[in-house]
């Protein structure tokens, strides 16, 4: 016999209480999002690097040989390039201030598919070595971020567009507002036109590395910051520089804001005399 009391009550289960219940909800949440989280950092990255790899071994064998058609003296002029179709690689960047892996080929397009191969290009916006803006978007983290560390870049930093048959040498402008300390940045690498175009002329708003709202889209504007500038006299030379602006997002792991780089051309030179000064470096 059983004394009244022993074992296991009457048999009924107890009721999971809604503390219980709720902490049970917030760990499977919790577990789904570390995976997404996985995913988002390391399987897209690998996705990424295989697309990345493909579009490289594609440039390259479009490109074999035409760097060796090339006269070097003829070559400190940007040649023009025949419009990319979309999705398609048609030129590689380099950042080399960041390491010397830093190196990336630009699909045509913005889309989704398009940026998770590399680096891609705002169709509206002018190619590697047009007066104007050439403008590249790429992911800061998980598909490969390509863009990952753009914050590290400083004023004279190079960012080198590689073509068929060139090396076009963009050089980041000056952070500083002040016109004085812009003139003093600026001579470090940037010829006495530019300088005086990025202190004190129609370029003198232009920041190498800044901050902005998702919906700033006037900086890959032609002149970047202002609409509309199309290819109109500018207030100290004649027509547009040649610009450069990379956009990506900021923070780190976040799209709240745009991180935005900007720099000129400073140096064309032609692949056949070998790698530029700014890869040397």
């Amino acid at each position: 016999m059983h004394a009244r009391g022993e074992g296991h009550g009457d048999g009924h289960a107890t009721r999971p209480s809604v503390a219980q219940i709720s902490g049970e909800i917030l760990l499977t949440i919790s577990a789904i999002l570390a995976l997404f989280v996985v995913y988002e950092l390391h399987w897209t990255d690998l996705t990424s690097a295989r697309l990345q790899a493909r579009a490289a071994t594609d440039l390259d064998e479009r490109w074999a040989g035409r760097h060796d058609q090339t006269d070097p003296a003829a070559a400190a002029t940007p040649a023009p390039l025949p419009p990319p179709v979309l999705g398609e690689a048609f030129a590689r960047v380099h950042l080399p201030a960041l390491g010397t892996d830093a190196h990336y080929v630009v699909v045509e397009g913005t889309r989704p598919e398009d940026l998770r191969t590399g680096p891609g290009h705002y169709e509206e916006t002018q190619l590697p070595g047009e007066p104007g803006n050439i403008a590249l978007a790429g992911h800061r983290n998980g598909s490969g971020g390509v863009f990952e560390h753009l914050d590290r870049l400083a004023p004279c930093d190079a960012v080198v567009m590689e073509t068929a048959t060139q090396w076009l040498t963009y050089r980041l402008v000056p952070d500083e507002v002040e016109p004085a300390a812009r003139r003093a940045t600026a001579g470090q690498c940037l010829s006495p036109e530019q300088v005086e175009r990025f202190a004190v002329g129609d370029y003198s708003h232009v920041r190498g590395l800044h901050v902005t709202t998702p919906d700033a889209v006037e900086v890959i504007a032609p002149l970047p910051g202002v609409t509309g500038a199309g290819g109109a006299e500018s207030t100290v030379g004649p027509g547009l520089e040649r610009m450069l602006t990379l956009t990506t997002c900021h923070p780190l792991y976040s799209n709240a804001e745009r991180l935005i780089v900007h720099a000129v051309l400073t140096d064309t030179t032609s692949k056949s005399a070998g790698l530029p000064d700014a890869l040397e470096e």
